[in-house]
């Protein structure tokens, strides 16, 4: 044996140890249990890049899976600044008092040099964090276009099967498309500050029309009165809008998260959407559209994922991305060339 493999297996005092790696059994019994340093563990098997972690993930979400599907899941987006940690830790208080077991998947910003992560949140929601009933758990976004984690269906899943009832996927924040959040959970909230102007914040039209409920944070002190013009501005703009598809009206509120006021009409719109969606049927169409995008991701990653392993085809890549950015060949031809040899394989 190798010192450095000898190293890998010996505590501090120098005697030798089991590998602390879970079996599949273990990792789902600590995941159905409610087990939250196995569900910490299982979350970050599943975001492992390594195959062989992935196939272990794979079963196990397959096994997660039954057992998944009872909580409300809530995606939160905003402008950066807007308050979105202290928002939800004010308001994941309130749901902790009426009983609720509550997960919070906060997407980090990713560096676009070497993919790593601030994972502030869990110092940002410090209050929250000590709660029983609580799991916050920060994950890099990876530069997936919205900000949303590449797995975090999956972590919800997993989330699910430990019994949390409800789930808040925060984003990074509005700039980029925010389509895949939407696209995985049941409402989504776009939160403002006070003060919209003529440009409404430079929040795009699309994310607006997304949006199932609006609400505008720190309204307290001398913000209030911004804040309710700012909620007349909303009101306004959302009349020129489309109708929704689901033929919700949306909601305007306004809320101070440092104050705590705001949070009761909040968590009331909340509980009326969910209610209206699931008389109506559009909760569960909504979830069979979850799970069709869901079925869509994997089938792209995968196609990606054995396009780029198979032999011969990275080192084309890169022979092929050099000649089309000297313009000896067009993009066009430099992809039948790889997709051609790639069937050939």
């Amino acid at each position: 044996m190798s010192s450095k493999m000898l190293k890998n297996q010996l505590n501090p005092k120098g005697k030798m140890f089991k590998s602390n790696e879970l079996s599949d059994k273990e990792y789902l019994a600590g995941v159905l249990n409610g087990d939250v340093s196995i569900l910490g563990r299982a979350i970050t098997l599943i975001e492992s890049s390594n195959i062989k972690h992935q196939k272990k993930a794979e079963q196990l979400i397959e096994s997660c899976l039954p057992k998944s599907g009872k909580s409300f899941r809530l995606g939160i987006t905003g402008t950066p600044g807007v308050g979105k940690s202290t928002f939800i830790e004010s308001f994941g208080s309130l749901l902790y008092d009426k009983g609720l077991k509550i997960a919070i998947l906060a997407i980090d910003p990713s560096s676009n040099k070497n993919k790593g992560s601030i994972l502030g949140d869990k110092t940002r929601m410090e209050q929250l964090g000590k709660l029983s009933n609580v799991f916050i758990r920060p994950s890099p976004s990876a530069n997936v276009l919205g900000g949303v984690a590449r797995k975090t269906r999956e972590t919800i899943v997993l989330c699910e099967a430990a019994g949390y009832d409800f789930i808040i996927v925060e984003t990074v924040g509005v700039g980029q498309s925010e389509t895949m959040v939407k696209s995985l959970v049941d409402m989504f909230l776009l939160l403002l500050q006070p003060g919209a102007g003529d440009e409404l914040q430079g929040i795009k039209r699309g994310i607006v029309e997304m949006a199932d409920l609006i609400v505008i944070n720190k309204a307290d002190g001398n913000m209030k009165s911004p804040a309710n013009k700012t909620i007349l501005e909303y009101k306004n703009a959302l009349h020129l809008f489309p109708p929704t598809t689901n033929n919700w009206d949306v909601p305007v509120l306004s809320c101070s998260s440092i104050e705590k006021t705001g949070l009761p009409e909040i968590e009331e719109a909340i509980t009326r959407f969910r209610n209206t969606m699931k008389s109506s049927g559009f909760f569960v169409q909504n979830r069979k559209k979850q799970n069709e995008n869901w079925l869509n991701q994997n089938l792209f990653d995968r196609l990606k994922s054995e396009f780029l392993n198979t032999a011969g085809i990275p080192e084309k890549l890169v022979q092929l991305k050099e000649e089309v950015a000297s313009g000896n060949i067009s993009p066009f031809k430099a992809a039948k060339i790889l997709i051609d040899r790639f069937k050939k394989s």
